[in-house]
Parts: structure tokens; sequence; C-alpha cells
């Protein structure tokens, strides 16, 4: 059974990991997903911060085996000041298709003491659904505290860890 599933099932697989922090700060809006959450502070960064989609577009490009988004877009020009993350990750799904791979899965986490995110999270995974054109059956999405350890812990900043697999028959 295994000879036939090697002979007619030739499926390659990539795994991908991405990471990603900012620090939370007064006077920024704060983007998860390319969701708007209401909260007193956002994420700063060079480009809209969106910690979520930062990760994710990292371990869509890191399982390509391409350059990380701080190569792609780095903070060093002025063209990304102020990106939409959205068209980050729509670069990454433009790079999958163009190497002949679809995503599998997403498998995320924000690490988060505040705000509370859970009354986002089905908004947030239809946002990355519909960036990507995948189903949000195909993303799983969590979220945690830091125990009140650290940066994060103290409120200070958010982090996000996402994995991924993506499958080609070529």
């Amino acid at each position: 059974m295994l000879e036939f599933f090697q002979c007619c099932f030739q499926v390659k697989i990539k795994v991908g990991i991405g990471y990603d922090i900012h620090r939370l700060v007064p006077g920024r809006k704060l983007i998860l997903g390319g969701v708007m959450i209401d909260f007193h502070k956002g994420l700063l960064g060079h480009s809209d911060a969106d910690v979520l989609i930062h990760a994710i577009a990292d371990a869509l490009l890191g399982a390509l085996g391409l350059p990380n988004i701080g190569q792609v877009f780095p903070d060093t020009e002025t063209w990304t000041q102020g990106l939409d993350s959205k068209k980050i990750l729509k670069y990454a799904q433009g790079m999958i298709d163009r190497m002949g791979y679809k995503i599998s899965n997403i498998d995320v986490v924000i690490i988060a003491q505040e705000p509370k995110l859970s009354p986002y999270l089905d908004k947030i995974r239809e946002s990355i659904a519909s960036i990507l054109l995948i189903n949000m059956e195909d993303i799983g999405l969590k979220v945690t505290t830091n125990e009140w350890l650290g940066p994060i812990g103290a409120g200070e900043a958010i982090a996000s860890i996402a994995n991924t697999i993506l499958v080609s028959d070529r």
C-alpha cells in the first residue's frame, strides 16, 4: 500500500515558523490580523506593526526558503513607512502561488496580557482567510497571556508566533 502512495501521490510538504513582537504605545491604532482592535494603545512600528500578519508572512516565506519580511520590506525605506501589513501578506501569498504551493494550514498564537482578544478571534480569522484566499477552517488562532512576566506580561508589548504547512503536488 505504501508503494502505491509513494508512486501515485508525490506531495511536497514545507513547514515554516514566524515570530514578531512590537511595543505597545499610546497614540497608535492596534491592528491584529488586519482587524482594528478597540484599545487605548497601539503597536509601534515602521509599518502598521501588525504582529500577527508579520508572524504569518514570515512563516509562509520561511517555508519557501525566501527572505523574511524585514529584508523584503525594510524599515529603512520610506516606501514602507505606515505600510498596511495586508500588502505584506498578499506578497507572501503571491510567492506561494508563483512557486506552486498551497497553504494547508496556519496555526497562530497571539501573546498579549492586554487587551482581551477573545471577542475578535472570528473576525481576525475571517480577515486572514480573505487575504490569503483560504478557508477559515485552515486557520488555528489562539490567544494567551504571558502570566504577568516580561514586557508582554507588563502590558508593554504584544507578540505572535505562527506555524504553517505548505503543500505541492508538482
